[in-house]
């Protein structure tokens, strides 16, 4: 079951972040890059931490360990640069979720964090979910509405879920 619920977060995330960059569309590169004074400061901040923490995660989870300056590096410096980015990267976390087994969760993310894998991912999901919530309260006070986010509503999701699965 396990394994379908990864394919379901996937899926999950991959839609939310469509939804999310959809609406941050609507907004000038001027307006996605005000101090709003979160924590990554603005939107595009908030945006450009998801997805290299997202990158960061994966490359260690396909054993490929990226370096980094800090966790506000900027990946891109316009927005559709990061939307292209953010668009690939979901497509490789879709494909790297296909690829796992019953066996490889069991088995420690690396050396130096001896948590199994399937604990590792729980993490990796639920961070991107942390900071959708800081999202989400960025674009409510900017008026702008996101749609639903509760996973059994999202399209694409029940897909990866059936009836009795263990």
């Amino acid at each position: 079951m396990m394994l379908e619920q990864f394919q379901a977060l996937a899926a999950y995330h991959r839609q939310m972040n469509l939804q999310f960059y959809t609406v941050c569309a609507q907004l000038g590169e001027e307006e996605l890059k005000q101090d709003r004074g979160a924590y990554f400061k603005s939107i595009f901040g908030t945006l450009n931490h998801m997805l290299l923490t997202d990158r960061l995660w994966l490359s260690g989870f396909l054993g490929k360990p990226i370096s980094f300056g800090s966790l506000y590096e900027e990946l891109y410096d316009n927005f559709a640069e990061l939307r292209s980015g953010r668009e690939q990267t979901d497509a490789d976390i879709k494909a790297w979720v296909e690829l796992l087994t019953k066996e490889s969760l069991q088995v420690p993310f690396s050396d130096g964090l001896q948590f199994p894998l399937w604990l590792t991912i729980t993490h990796f999901f639920n961070h991107q979910t942390h900071h959708r919530g800081q999202l989400s309260t960025l674009l409510s006070q900017s008026g702008l509405d996101f749609g639903a986010t509760d996973l059994p509503w999202i399209e694409g999701v029940s897909a990866h879920v059936t009836a009795g699965s263990s």
